[in-house]
């Protein structure tokens, strides 16, 4: 029985969602609270289903009577640990010992670890499947984070473990054996014992769908994109965000978040043959189809007059020359001096010149000349395209 099939769901891992704690930093009940639309508890199952997790085991503790009304709603097994007070480890063995025979390993998620995304789930569940490896945990730039993978040949373990050294100690005497796989994921590190951290996570989740930029960081790690690629995308990224900023005071919605992370990744396939379809496809496979669709366009956007997140990234890195904000005229000169002798190449750069300048125009109708905020030469009337 696999274990994962990219994406699709999986029969043979289940999930185990710790919730039987006191929450007595919290000062009320963490697995009730209000999480977006949904409680954290709620907001957990719906990632691990989204992930493709079919088996989500759910261990109750303290208020288990309360948790049960919602665990019944999201159709997740309850599994109750009478000795939840003895702390975690009694509900990792709880968790462990409701999985069925067919299962071949879990995912172990606390339930105030909630601001996990599917792609970190998927990721961790492909390397698994790839590795065989008894443990597999998700790592962001460095730090080892949730939910990590536990395979079978570790349950018994687990289970006639006496609880000295708690979950840690059994883990610590496979780390030979341990895969790690990195994940573009802040939130498999946060998570929320006092009632700050609460408040920090629901803010976070509004922007869940979108990697922060430490989190682009991570995504160019693991493309290993040079420092001259991420220096002119930082710049990029800086000026679409302030135009994206401009343009919402003006009247114009945009995703602020949205443009930033696109313009900070827009390069990661750099010097690939058609490099921004191909760094789309890289974006889509990290877990960000959104993002994706706007460093598809970075290179060659049909503009139609309408101000889009897109509209605004191919701008910005049309204006920005490594990290230097330019002309438009100074930014196409070069190409179109150079593929002055191939009609076809020729008409390409034109035409993403004029997109260019209309975007500018566009732009400049709702926030002003860009020149008078920037004191640099005018920005636009960069000649004839002829």
């Amino acid at each position: 029985m696999a274990l994962t099939a990219k994406g699709d769901p999986v029969d043979a891992v289940a999930a185990i969602v710790l919730a039987a704690g006191f929450s007595s930093r919290m000062g009320v009940f963490k697995p009730l609270l209000a999480f977006g639309q949904r409680t954290v508890t709620g907001h957990a199952a719906a990632v691990l289903r989204e992930a493709g997790v079919r088996h989500i085991h759910v261990v109750t503790g303290c208020q288990a009577e309360l948790l049960a009304l919602e665990l019944a709603v999201l159709e997740v097994t309850p599994v109750h640990n009478e000795k939840f007070a003895e702390g975690m480890f009694t509900s990792v063995q709880a968790g462990v010992a409701s999985l069925p025979a067919g299962i071949e390993g879990f995912l172990l998620l606390p339930v105030d670890v909630p601001l996990i995304r599917a792609s970190t789930v998927r990721r961790v569940l492909d390397k698994a499947a790839a590795t065989r490896a008894p443990i597999v945990h998700p790592v962001f730039r460095g730090e080892r984070g949730h939910p990590p993978f536990i395979g079978r040949a570790l349950f018994g373990e687990i289970l006639e473990s006496d609880g000295e050294g708690g979950l840690r100690a059994v883990l610590a005497r496979h780390e030979r054996e341990a895969a790690s796989v990195a994940v573009f994921d802040r939130g498999c590190l946060m998570d929320m014992d006092r009632p700050g951290d609460y408040r920090r996570l629901v803010a976070a989740l509004a922007h869940n769908r979108v990697p922060d930029a430490e989190e682009c960081e991570a995504i160019l790690d693991v493309a290993a994109a040079p420092e001259p690629v991420r220096s002119h995308c930082r710049a990029v990224a800086a000026l679409a965000a302030r135009l994206a900023r401009q343009l919402n005071e003006a009247g114009v919605p945009l995703d602020v978040h949205l443009v930033r992370a696109a313009a900070l990744v827009h390069d990661i396939a750099k010097g690939l043959p058609d490099h921004a379809e191909a760094g789309a496809v890289l974006v889509r496979e990290f877990g960000f189809p959104g993002v994706a669709d706007v460093v598809a366009r970075h290179m060659s956007i049909d503009f139609d007059g309408r101000i889009d997140e897109s509209a605004v990234v191919y701008l910005a890195d049309k204006l920005i020359q490594g990290e230097a904000l330019v002309r438009l005229e100074t930014r196409f000169a070069p190409a179109l001096e150079r593929f002055a002798g191939d009609a076809g190449a020729l008409a390409a750069a034109r035409r993403r010149y004029a997109d260019a300048e209309a975007i500018l125009s566009a732009v400049e109708s709702w926030i002003g000349p860009l020149e008078s905020q920037t004191g640099r030469a005018p920005l636009t009337k960069m000649g004839a395209l002829a």
